[in-house]
């Protein structure tokens, strides 16, 4: 399988998108609500558009967490899983943890990724088979192998609500961070050992960053314990858990998964 058109696609679109996202001030952005009450922006869907426009060939599925969703997606070997602003909150508070996300699912499994956080000047792509790089120098997760002092990426979210009580106190070292897919990509470049989620997420937000952490050599499982599969008909997973290699089994037998 050769991906390296679909990595130049990825790089070109989140290069646009880094320059169309720049006439928007991060902290002092207009939102709106959408009907389940998530913030929206105008950058929101001008790059949703643009992503749209940069990333389809030959009748490429796509599905977007801005775009209504078009069931015949389901039956199409390739679909772009896409996120234009991963982060909405932090981008309109100007906290520099939100970022661009894009990720290609050949035949429901996701191949090739990437992010970009404009605030934070980071560009971090990968294709199975060929690693990940940041601002175009090689990456790869961290080979911690101990729950013990493991640098752990936690929803704020998720932390305001008390959800990630039960760590603070324990053997991890938990910080509070924004965008999941930012998260991801983050543990695939080795700047944390792992992050997990203890709630349902939909396919838009991990794509991207699921398909980075694979391709720098980590591993990603599904909350109940099962591979994470993209392009279903109901979006979302009840949950996630990722780290570099050595670390997964020790983290996963630490929180029950």
């Amino acid at each position: 399988m050769n991906l390296e058109n679909d990595l130049q696609r990825i790089e070109q679109a989140l290069t646009l998108a880094r320059k169309a996202v720049a006439k928007y001030t991060p902290g002092r952005i207009d939102a709106d609500r959408k009907a389940g009450g998530d913030p929206v922006t105008a950058a929101d869907l001008e790059l949703d558009e643009l992503l749209k426009q940069t990333l389809r060939i030959d009748g490429d599925g796509w599905l977007s967490e801005e775009t209504r969703d078009d069931p015949s997606r389901l039956q199409k070997h390739r679909v772009w899983i896409v996120d234009p602003i991963d982060g909405t909150k932090e981008f309109i508070q100007g906290i520099p943890e939100w970022c661009t996300s894009v990720g290609l699912a050949i035949d429901g499994k996701v191949v090739a990724g990437g992010i970009c956080n404009p605030q934070a000047d980071q560009l971090i792509i990968g294709v199975a088979g060929a690693g990940v790089t940041m601002n175009g120098k090689p990456v790869k997760t961290t080979d911690k192998d101990t729950v013990e002092g493991a640098t752990v990426l936690a929803s704020r979210s998720e932390i305001k609500r008390g959800e990630w009580d039960r760590f603070m106190d324990g053997p991890l070292k938990v910080i509070p961070s924004g965008s999941v897919a930012y998260k991801l990509a983050a543990i695939a470049a080795g700047l944390a050992d792992a992050t997990f989620t203890l709630v349902p997420k939909n396919e838009w937000d991990i794509a991207a960053g699921v398909a980075l952490i694979e391709a720098a050599g980590g591993r990603t499982m599904e909350k109940q314990g099962g591979p994470l599969t993209f392009n279903n008909s109901n979006t979302l997973i009840t949950g996630m858990i990722a780290t570099g290699p050595n670390l997964f089994e020790p983290l996963r037998q630490y929180l029950g998964f």
